[in-house]
């Protein structure tokens, strides 16, 4: 082994100074001497909106291994988030989810959580916390262009600084976390290394999003949430309420092409009145919007698969969106760069080895596939999706997943099997234990619910608005 494998990386440099980047930072501050993040744009001083995160505008949740591999990499973070407004949800607890096989029923046994807040909050805190170590530094206003080294080992990165001028800037090892708009498969073609398999899915979903001001206390309020259902000829359509910090409800509406939401205020409310069910309407009827709507169309699983290539250069490794972007009702992309940072360290913390970096990026490809799994295995069954169709396999799956996500509308053991693998705590190979299969096999225990499931005082609050309303008209 040669002495700089012996002794580890020492200089780090990480592209980007997303949620990605800056969990990588966390991940490897502790193992080397000093680490520098790259970043294109400012960084906010507080919870305000980062440029170039156009998905912020959108609903964000922490699964609870998303959540758990942060608190591992920042310990005391999840309270700091909690503290500052963020709120923990209970699964399936304080849920009201209408998935394509009925309501999930809210057990009152939780066996998981959620963490749910503003994108801007998550990344505030999250920042203010790695930015306590003085061995982590920020270049803002700055852009790699490209690496140094060649196709056997990555030096260092090209610069280019706000006045175009160029230079270059050794690291023993270089974190891609540039997120959905990563030039990384360019840099590498240009050392040479060929050959990376890439994957798109992508259902055509859009996706319109607004700010509210809640009508009842936030604390404790459940998510609501209405699912879309690919059996269904018209186009799906889907969405979903996150209580947030600032007393304010998250929304967001989904629509695939035929079906889509639009940038018009006067078409939000409307259009969550054409879901399968009108529950968000009749909840929105009772909220004040904050601002406009905001629009996106980027929503397509796309997949790198680094950790495949023949010729893997070290000193390289790509973390989060760089490797893996998902449709993003499926909440994921946060938990799984946490996830993959988290390997990181892991790694790290088991001392030195000639192949960090390959086998880091075998380990960050762990959640990745899961999460893949999960989000792909639905969008595939969307008539409007591009990049595949689905298989006799794929369909014979659906099948399965469709009969345990309805033994899981009145069954607690299929309800947990599902949310273990949501969660990204479990492996999507879970659902076929013996155990899950016989569960699947007898059905629900208990008969589906017919309405949105409220609990008593929630149901006073809402029927207090309604009579305000009344009152008021």
């Amino acid at each position: 082994m040669s002495e700089a494998a012996s002794r580890g990386p020492q200089r780090v440099v990480i592209v980007g100074g997303s949620l990605a980047g800056m969990l990588a930072a966390a991940a490897v501050k502790d193992h080397v001497d000093s680490v520098e993040i790259l970043e294109a744009h400012d960084l906010p001083a507080g919870p305000g909106p980062r440029t170039g995160v156009p998905q912020a505008a959108h609903i964000h949740w922490l699964q609870a291994g998303g959540a758990e591999a942060i608190n591992a990499l920042l310990p005391g973070s999840i309270d700091l988030l909690m503290d500052a407004g963020a709120h923990r949800i209970p699964v399936t607890t304080d849920m009201v989810i209408f998935s394509p096989e009925g309501w999930y029923r809210r057990w009152q046994r939780a066996t998981h959580y959620v963490i749910t807040a503003s994108r801007d909050l998550t990344d505030h805190v999250v920042r203010n916390e790695v930015l306590k170590d003085p061995r982590v530094t920020v270049r803002t206003h700055t852009k790699a262009v490209g690496l140094l080294g060649d196709r056997r080992a990555v030096r260092g990165v090209r610069l280019r600084d706000a006045d175009g001028i160029a230079s270059d800037l050794d690291a023993d090892l270089v974190i891609d976390a540039s997120g959905r708009a990563s030039r990384l498969p360019g840099w590498l073609a240009e050392l040479g290394v060929t050959g990376l398999v890439e994957e798109r899915l992508d259902s055509g979903m859009v996706y319109a999003s607004r700010f509210y001001r809640a009508p009842v206390p936030t604390r404790g309020w459940p998510v609501v949430g209405v699912q879309a259902d690919p059996r269904l000829r018209q186009p799906a359509k889907a969405g979903g309420i996150l209580p947030i910090d600032g007393d304010r409800w998250h929304v967001s509406l989904m629509g695939a092409p035929g079906g889509e939401p639009t940038r018009a205020a006067e078409h939000f409310e409307p259009f969550a009145r054409t879901l399968r069910h009108p529950v968000m309407a009749d909840l929105l009827e009772h909220a004040e919007p904050l601002g406009d709507v905001s629009v996106t169309h980027s929503t397509a699983n796309r997949r790198s698969y680094y950790e495949r290539l023949r010729t893997r250069p070290d000193g390289l490794v790509a973390l989060g969106d760089s490797v893996a972007t998902f449709n993003p009702v499926y909440a994921q992309g946060m938990s799984v760069a946490a996830l993959g940072a988290l390997a990181l360290r892991d790694l790290l913390a088991a001392g030195p080895t000639r192949d960090l970096a390959h086998r880091a990026q075998r380990a960050i490809a762990r959640p990745v596939h899961t999460a893949w799994t999960l989000a792909t295995g639905q969008d595939i069954h969307f008539g409007t999706t591009k990049g595949r169709r689905p298989t006799f396999a794929d369909r014979l799956l659906r099948r399965y997943v469709s009969r345990l996500s309805r033994t899981a509308t009145g069954s607690f053991r299929a309800a947990t099997a599902l949310t273990d693998v949501l969660a990204l705590q479990a492996p999507p190979t879970s659902l076929v234990r013996p155990g899950v299969l016989l569960a699947a096999l007898i059905g629900p225990l208990r008969p589906q619910l017919d309405s949105p499931q409220f609990k008593a005082a929630e149901r006073t609050l809402l029927n207090a608005l309604s009579h305000r309303r009344t009152s008021r008209t």
